[in-house]
């Protein structure tokens, strides 16, 4: 049996590996929220500082009254402390491939919506109602409603928006009891924009989420089919499995199976260096991979010095012989072009059958492999040993002549050969 990586079986969109993958996504995006209110904050924080010490007067003009820096920095002191500690969660989180438990995630965003909260209630306090209301504090709620589209999760956002309208609707309420100038409805009206705000924040963010699992699954999908198939699968071939969804767990298919062995490459390698020798290897196996996949096949498994290939697996081809015969005669110009000038020079031995195989992923839960089975393998591999008995390099079946006669008019018919594990002689085709 001779087997390897092939068809790929989707890999399911609630997979761990999707999970881990979506998990990773969303925590690295709220580091990055972290870090833009931490930058925020601090520049804000700063700016005020500076205009403190500068420029007091100018502060107290903007400020409408008394300017308090210390209450400016018993606000955002705290603040500061406990992004710094959410930012060490999400990190420490990441490097586990872990989320952040839901609980926190809703603490985490009613604690950072009361800031502006906080930040208005000393604003009453320094200018009064009317101006406060009128200052930065209310709309530095939309900061934190806007950041919240990164936490990629529509209920956060619109939790982020509703703690925003009830904070500011109380706060507002409470202070203007008995002012007949701003009414119930006056604050209920400017609540309800950022309740609004935290709705289309989450609808964006539900739709970046949307995204991101559409390109994780797509990665996923494409990693699967790498760990099924190697790097041997040119990318048109993983572009037409990805396009052509989950197949079988198994399924029989006719397939034309080729063989490629260097002849004495074990016996040239023991005068030469290890790394001559796989210099020389992938020097030879660059040239004859791009072939096979320029003719619509795959490498299927590197056997040492050489490699089983197929020609209708794991995508079906309508003509799998004419294409196993044109990447053969293709592969000995190749070699024999690349052989020029070298001071080592290969030989080539390829044997081609066609015939059904069991194709089907093998293997263990954590690792399979894309395996073909059956006699067509078994014989095309003793075919192509038969190279070295006729001093040959590229010998077929008859069946590889039957269904591509046109491309291979020039065989020469070896009669009644003696094949290696089969009791009845058959005849084989020398093409080269």
């Amino acid at each position: 049996m001779f087997g390897k990586q092939g068809k790929h079986a989707a890999a399911p969109p609630l997979s761990p590996d999707f999970r881990k993958a979506l998990t990773r996504e969303t925590l690295q995006t709220e580091v990055l929220r972290v870090k833009a209110l931490i930058g925020t904050m601090t520049g804000l924080v700063v700016l005020l500082t500076g205009l403190y010490f500068v420029a007091p007067w100018a502060l107290e003009r903007i400020w409408q009254g008394e300017a308090k820096i210390l209450y400016l920095y018993a606000i955002y002191i705290p603040f500061l402390l406990f992004e710094i500690s959410l930012l060490v969660l999400l990190n420490r989180q990441i490097a586990r491939d872990r989320d952040v438990p839901l609980a926190w995630r809703y603490l985490g965003a009613f604690i950072e919506t009361s800031l502006p909260t906080a930040a208005l209630a000393v604003h009453i306090d320094s200018m009064g109602l009317l101006h406060a209301l009128a200052f930065v504090a209310p709309l530095s709620y939309f900061i934190f409603i806007i950041l919240s589209t990164l936490r990629l999760d529509f209920w956060l956002s619109t939790f982020t928006g509703l703690v925003a309208a009830i904070e500011l609707f109380a706060i507002a309420s409470l202070s203007s009891a008995g002012n007949i100038d701003l009414s119930i409805g006056y604050h209920f009206g400017r609540s309800m924009i950022l309740l609004v705000g935290g709705l289309l924040a989450g609808a964006v963010g539900a739709q970046l989420r949307r995204q991101f699992e559409a390109s994780i699954a797509a990665a996923t999908q494409r990693d699967h089919i790498t760990n099924l198939f190697g790097q041997h699968v040119s990318p048109q071939v993983v572009e037409r499995l990805l396009a052509s969804g989950a197949g079988p767990a198994s399924d029989t298919r006719k397939v034309a199976v080729m063989f490629v062995d260097i002849r004495g490459f074990t016996a040239a390698a023991r005068s030469r260096s290890p790394q001559e020798v796989v210099e020389r290897l992938n020097v030879a196996f660059s040239l004859l991979v791009d072939i096979v996949d320029r003719n619509g096949g795959i490498v299927n498994k590197f056997l040492g010095d050489g490699f089983l290939a197929l020609f209708g697996a794991p995508i079906e081809e309508p003509d799998p012989a004419h294409r196993a015969v044109a990447a053969a005669r293709e592969i000995l110009a190749a070699i024999a072009l690349d052989n020029e000038g070298r001071a080592w020079p290969l030989r080539i031995g390829i044997g081609l059958h066609l015939g059904d195989v069991v194709a089907g992923n093998v293997g263990s839960p954590r690792r399979k492999e894309y395996t073909v089975i059956g006699d067509t393998v078994n014989l095309a591999s003793r075919i192509e040993a038969l190279n070295k008995e006729f001093g040959s390099q590229l010998l077929v079946s008859d069946t590889i002549r039957a269904a591509a006669a046109d491309a291979v008019a020039d065989a020469m018919a070896l009669d009644g050969v003696q094949v290696r594990g089969y009791d009845l002689p058959m005849k084989i085709w020398r093409l080269a």
